[in-house]
């Protein structure tokens, strides 16, 4: 392709189908795989994200590494990192919020994504809220670069 941006736009696409396809495949968009990750006391806890965490680092690590080696992505200008990498009250904050949601609802933003198509209302309810406080959150605290 010619058009980099065309191309940023594809290879994105393609990436988040086959991420989409990966958490359908692996059933980590059933709320109740999560949950039964995340209760140790019930006696029936089960250790399946696990193996999908543990493939999701042998993708990642790699790609770190060979990040590393590379003057610059092969569809960017460069890596931007994260300008702010300090541990700050926001990000605990940030953090503590998405765990509660994780355990308490069994869905983060990818799998809900993938779940999404099949319409169940638990699922479209969990990502209109999502998308309802990404609004609120541009709009209140999102800081200009």
């Amino acid at each position: 392709m010619k058009n980099p941006a065309v191309a940023r736009v594809t290879l994105a696409l393609v990436a988040g189908a086959l991420f989409g396809f990966g958490l359908s495949l692996s059933g980590m968009i059933d709320p109740a795989r999560v949950s039964g990750f995340l209760d140790l006391a019930s006696g029936h806890w089960d250790p399946s994200l696990i193996f999908v965490l543990g493939g999701a680092l042998m993708v990642a690590v790699p790609g770190v590494f060979a990040s590393r080696r590379l003057a610059k992505p092969v569809l960017a200008e460069d890596f931007s990192p994260p300008a702010r990498t300090r541990i700050d009250p926001p990000l605990i904050t940030g953090s503590a919020i998405f765990g509660l949601g994780w355990g308490l609802a069994g869905l983060c933003p990818g799998p809900a994504l993938s779940a999404f198509a099949l319409g169940l209302m638990p699922v479209v309810l969990f990502v209109c809220a999502m998308i309802a406080g990404m609004l609120v959150h541009d709009r209140l605290y999102a800081r200009e670069p």
